[in-house]
């Protein structure tokens, strides 16, 4: 495989603006003023599932509308979100794993476990809701028949072990549910697994974080560990029978956040059969944004000490107008992925963009309407027809299909 360099991948499509975001064709993928789609990239991106790891829209569902579909009717337009159905479809999305997620905050509640389960009844109320898009889909089976029959594959991935609030029980009674991946920390640590983004009190996993591993393998629920720490990350490579995913993370030699995958552990993800799925966050993917993220977080972590809630926050708003945080372009997480492919191959790596979960989208990427933008600039790149199916969706559907598979022999 060939890996351009980006001022040749810049070099060879035309740029001539900002990303038209209207929705003109929703039969037909978006050509963007950023970059030209080709009638190759249009002919492969049509004949691929296009799969994305992880969408936030239910949380904004629910926040913005009061879980009303009557007000926050998502077969319309909706530009205020990433994420519409007219956008969807012309994005050419085969299948979307919907998160569940519900802020870590509830879990020290103790209503972590009921507040997930209201979100996955409301992934379901949006599948009853929209039943000419969507369907439900638990299996790859149902997956490729539901893509076949022009809908939108719809799962559930659970972001974060604070949801199963300690209990094995309640990790069963989510799959039960349709769950078909679990996030295994958010942003703080658990006392059975660490977070990339809080202080250690496991030291990667405890005992019950390894047998939450091993039930999942059981259950055949994929295990996710973005937003975990790299000891985290290492010592689910060394419990679980199955492959494992990063639904929403990208390579932190390329960027340096904490959210992202360090290359030591890229190189083992080939022998769990994994895939790392391209996060979309300017602060995760674009490295001088980085720099001007962590800066903020420092800032707000000082002013806290001698303000109250409300003062950090003015002053906050101050110092980010002080300090723009550049959203970088489409070649940022195209660099990714090209540093991706060659640490794990091409095989281990997909899409996951944290749309409506995100403040800060790439030039480019600006909401789901966008995924031919990545099959163009792919083929740009020197990537072949077999290798950009498998990076749209292919290489997870491989896994899924094998942790299915572990699930039937350990049951």
């Amino acid at each position: 495989m060939k890996f351009c360099c980006r001022c040749f991948a810049r070099m060879v499509v035309p740029v001539v603006g900002i990303v038209l975001v209207t929705v003109l064709n929703a039969d037909e993928p978006v050509e963007t003023a950023a970059m030209q789609i080709t009638d190759k990239a249009k002919e492969i991106h049509a004949k691929s599932i296009v799969i994305d790891g992880h969408n936030d829209l239910p949380w904004k569902i629910r926040t913005d509308s009061n879980r009303a579909f009557e007000i926050l009717d998502i077969a319309k337009s909706q530009p205020q979100l990433h994420t519409d159905i007219p956008r969807l479809k012309a994005g050419g999305v085969g299948a979307q794993f919907w998160s569940v997620w519900v802020p870590v905050r509830l879990g020290y509640d103790g209503v972590a476990l009921l507040t997930t389960i209201e979100q996955i009844e409301l992934v379901k109320e949006m599948v009853a809701t929209y039943p000419d898009h969507f369907e439900s889909a638990t299996t790859v089976a149902d997956i490729r028949r539901i893509y076949r029959d022009g809908k939108i594959a719809s799962l559930i991935g659970v972001e974060g072990g604070h949801c199963i609030e300690n209990s094995i029980s309640n990790l069963n009674h989510l799959f039960d549910l349709g769950a078909r991946y679990m996030t295994i920390t958010h942003s703080d640590s658990l006392d059975w697994a660490d977070s990339a983004t809080d202080d250690a009190k496991a030291n990667g996993l405890s005992p019950f974080g390894k047998e939450v591993v091993r039930r999942m393998n059981q259950l055949g629920m994929m295990v996710d560990i973005s937003h975990v720490s790299p000891q985290t990350m290492h010592d689910v490579l060394d419990t679980s029978l199955a492959p494992v995913i990063f639904s929403h993370s990208s390579a932190r030699a390329v960027a340096d956040s904490p959210r992202n995958v360090p290359d030591d552990v890229l190189k083992r993800i080939p022998e769990k059969d994994g895939v790392v799925m391209v996060n979309y966050f300017s602060a995760f993917v674009v490295p001088e944004a980085v720099k001007v993220y962590h800066a903020g977080l420092d800032y707000r972590r000082e002013l806290a000490k001698d303000h109250s809630p409300a003062e950090v926050s003015a002053l906050y708003k101050v110092w980010k107008s002080k300090n723009p945080m550049p959203p970088g372009d489409i070649d940022d997480v195209l660099d990714h992925i090209d540093h991706l492919s060659r640490v794990t191959g091409w095989r281990h790596v997909g899409i996951g963009s944290d749309f409506d979960g995100i403040s800060m989208v790439p030039v480019g990427l600006e909401d789901v309407s966008t995924y031919p933008a990545i099959t163009q600039g792919l083929l740009n790149r020197g990537y072949t027809e077999e290798q950009i199916q498998g990076i749209l969706g292919e290489n997870l559907l491989r896994v899924m299909e094998k942790v299915e598979a572990t699930a039937r022999v350990r049951r």
